[in-house]
């Protein structure tokens, strides 16, 4: 398929690292480039060219395989669209690659603009426990493409907005748009951009499942199913014929049975989704949907969600002090995420702040007002937080911390646990991007946790 072709892979980072020994591997003559020339060394001794810097394709190039992050508008993507040379990302090349196999493998594939991570967690270890050899891959850590060079038989792949751009071909056993919200949109230029990219994943899907509850997700699932695909619903309501969800304190599958209209069958107890809270409930239901299109009983579905135990820095409590909770979602990036986070408490003192990518925060405090005992802010976007929480919780007390502080997560927490009764949650759910003050949200997490610590030493040793 690639033996003696020309490409030129655009980026040198994680894409570059996966997508290079595999083309090199297969007899293709490949070209390298990225703007960071540490970046591209590394990748010295995989057998490809190194060019850094590129604006355009080197004369011969058939095929430019890039890393999502670059934009359509980067003077090199623009360049190959002109001359007519394809542009894929390494999603599109694990496919292809993937179908070449005697036994290609089954695609699960899993977006939105939150809980992708928790839910390809879920489905994997559904999947695990039904005996499958599965791996969650893809925008997780692990690469898709080496994932499909692994030769796993069932891959449950999270796909960011990005990864879908740059695809076009992929057909997967089911898919599911767990939730679209305003996120990435100096990429994509707009919600509706954004949108039309995570409904890509359904394009050639066998079996589409939609969130009932998500407007974005059930249009995405119209537009873009064909008329042959399977339709499958989930939400928190009691389930209809064709759907997954809620009896009582059941999860429920109505879809996948021998006659939807007159039976079901129990998959698990809401007690066995953790974390808990009513978005970890729909990604459990989401992931349960697309095992049981895969053939997953529910006991295997039961046993996956009893295991499962949820990343770092996702709804993590880290401790207990005078009996108020301190918990990381650190993961909560952007406003729908944190939404979610935060309405799983009752009474919550909300550190949030950071960079928010042009993403508005009034529906998100309107929301949440109630149940907010008060909030801290930091990071370059407290003030438009601030404003949110003038015109929305005028009431709730608000701290916004210097710009200047030399340990503004310590002093955050310090600020918080001061603001903070018993029974009380202290929650990090930023609503926002960290890369204003830390590496990433990890480090953001992690700081907060240290923080925390810190404070639980003191209290004990007061």
């Amino acid at each position: 398929m690639f033996a003696g072709r020309q490409v030129l892979v655009a980026g040198a980072a994680v894409t570059g690292r996966s997508v290079v020994p595999a083309l090199t591997g297969m007899g293709a003559r490949v070209t390298v480039t990225d703007g960071n020339a540490g970046r591209l060394a590394g990748l010295d001794g995989l057998g490809a060219e190194l060019a850094p810097g590129l604006s355009e394709p080197p004369p011969g190039t058939d095929l430019v395989v890039t890393s999502p992050g670059w934009r359509p508008s980067s003077p090199l993507l623009t360049a190959a669209a002109e001359q007519g040379i394809e542009v894929i990302g390494d999603v599109e090349l694990a496919w292809r690659i993937g179908q070449e196999r005697e036994r290609p493998p089954v695609w699960l594939a899993v977006t939105g603009t939150n809980g992708k991570t928790t839910t390809v967690g879920m489905l994997e270890a559904m999947l695990r426990a039904a005996g499958l050899h599965a791996v969650a891959c893809g925008n997780v850590g692990f690469a898709v493409l080496e994932a499909v060079l692994a030769g796993y038989q069932v891959l449950a792949v999270e796909l960011s907005s990005f990864q879908l751009h740059w695809s076009n071909s992929l057909a997967p056993r089911a898919s599911v748009v767990l939730n679209v919200a305003e996120d990435h949109l100096d990429w994509h230029g707009s919600v509706e951009a954004y949108a039309a990219d995570k409904g890509k994943i359904h394009d050639r899907s066998a079996t589409v499942v939609r969130n009932v509850h998500d407007p974005w997700s059930a249009r995405l699932a119209a537009r873009h199913a064909s008329p042959e695909a399977r339709r499958v619903g989930f939400g928190l309501d009691t389930p209809r014929a064709g759907e997954l969800g809620l009896v009582e304190d059941l999860l429920v599958d109505r879809a996948f049975v021998a006659d939807p209209a007159h039976e079901a069958e129990e998959l698990c107890a809401v007690t066995d989704v953790r974390p808990a809270g009513p978005h970890n409930l729909a990604n459990a239901l989401a992931a349960a949907a697309l095992a049981r299109a895969c053939g997953v009983g529910t006991e295997a579905v039961a046993k996956g969600l009893r295991g499962f135990r949820p990343g770092a820095h996702r709804a993590a409590e880290v401790a207990e002090i005078g009996g108020v909770r301190y918990v990381n979602d650190s993961k909560a990036t952007n406003p729908h995420a944190a939404a979610g986070s935060l309405l799983s408490h009752r009474h919550v003192v909300w550190i949030a702040g950071g960079l928010l990518k042009g993403a508005s925060v009034d529906d998100l405090v309107r929301a949440v007002a109630d149940r907010l005992r008060a909030v801290v802010l930091l990071g370059t976007d407290a003030g438009v937080i601030a404003d949110a929480l003038a015109r929305h919780a005028p009431d709730v007390p608000v701290k916004r911390l210097s710009p200047g502080d030399h340990e503004p997560m310590s002093a955050a927490v310090e600020t918080a646990s001061g603001l903070a009764r018993s029974g009380d949650v202290v929650l990090l759910a930023p609503a926002a991007a960290s890369m204003d003050m830390f590496a990433d949200y990890a480090h953001r997490g992690d700081a907060f946790a240290a923080a925390v610590r810190d404070l639980a030493s003191a209290h004990d040793g007061g």
